[in-house]
């Protein structure tokens, strides 16, 4: 039976609103879960600042925000295999600037470009580092280790989250600056490293915060000094390295970065969500509560940040001698 020219029309105008509703639909982000993918073990401050994060994002998003550690190679294996996902928005790297500015400097081949490969999103957040020991160990300060590392060089074993890590890069930054030998160790991951020092296994390691603070709180490490360029607030009486050691310091950052070619409008949207996060009260206590705090910034700002950090690491590679061997 042919359709009466009204019909006609209220069946196309049918069509076009059923399909209007399915590019509505197809074009609301997010639609299903979002993987946030780790470089770096459990246990270490990216896995504890990205479960912070994401958790909070699934609230405001309405959609489940997976955290998936990825860990080795000191995070270039993640990272290239990231770069490489669909970029859709659904696949996303939280990382450490040690996977992806120092990285590119310590390995012949990373395999990703941290420029080309990737969209920045947004700054996360900045983790306090701390150079620890066993309590046993006779140096309470960094001049006295100075003084016994001198004594005796490559004597005395620092433990790292692994080759290529920012906590392994930390350590030969500071033998270079003390002049002192260190026997390094390397760890798959920094919760393995904290636990071999505090079993007595190695004396020494740098550690974030969030991998060490309940075990210098239980009285299991002793802190000899921290790392960034200031004193951290969850350890206001813990002096910097840089009070002994003039010039010292460094502030690890942590950043959200998206695969490149992903969306303008999804990019703005995650980095509107992640400053939204970055502003409720119970993510800053958390990110304090293990010795972080928030990073606020743009996706512009991110990415002058990789730029910048880029040149500087690659001179501290050199300078230092660090290898991934």
């Amino acid at each position: 039976m042919p359709f009466h020219p009204i019909s006609r029309r209220v069946f196309a105008a049918a069509v076009l609103c059923s399909a209007a509703l399915t590019a509505g639909a197809q074009d609301k982000f997010p639609s299903k879960p979002i993987t946030v993918v780790v470089p770096q073990a459990a246990g270490g401050a990216n896995d504890a600042i990205a479960r912070v994060v994401a958790q909070k994002l699934g609230e405001q998003l309405g959609q489940t925000v997976i955290v998936e550690n990825r860990p080795g190679a000191g995070g270039t294996l993640a990272t290239g295999t990231t770069a490489r996902a669909r970029n859709d928005g659904y696949t996303l790297l939280l990382t450490a600037d040690s996977a992806h500015v120092i990285g590119p400097a310590l390995y012949k081949n990373p395999g990703f470009d941290p420029v080309k490969d990737f969209t920045p999103v947004a700054p996360i957040a900045t983790a306090g580092y701390v150079l620890v020991a066993h309590p046993s160990f006779p140096a309470n300060t960094v001049a006295e280790l100075v003084t016994l590392a001198k004594a005796s060089p490559g004597k005395y074993s620092i433990a790292s989250a692994g080759n290529g890590t920012l906590n392994h890069l930390i350590g030969e930054m500071l033998q270079k600056a003390a002049g002192i030998q260190l026997q390094h160790i390397p760890y798959k991951g920094s919760a393995a490293a904290a636990t071999d020092v505090v079993g007595g296994q190695v004396p020494l390691s740098v550690q974030s915060l969030p991998s060490a603070i309940a075990f210098i709180k239980a009285g299991k490490l002793k802190v000899l000094g921290v790392v960034n360029e200031k004193r951290v607030a969850a350890l206001p009486d813990a002096p910097t390295i840089g009070e002994t050691i003039k010039g010292f310091g460094q502030a690890p950052w942590y950043a959200l970065f998206a695969p490149a070619g992903t969306p303008a409008p999804i990019v703005a949207q995650l980095q509107a969500e992640v400053a939204r996060a970055l502003e409720h009260k119970d993510v800053v206590e958390k990110l304090a509560a293990v010795g972080c705090e928030p990073f606020k910034g743009t996706a512009a700002q991110l990415g002058a940040l990789v730029q910048a950090d880029l040149p500087k690491w690659s001179r501290v590679v050199k300078d230092t001698g660090a290898t991934v061997d």
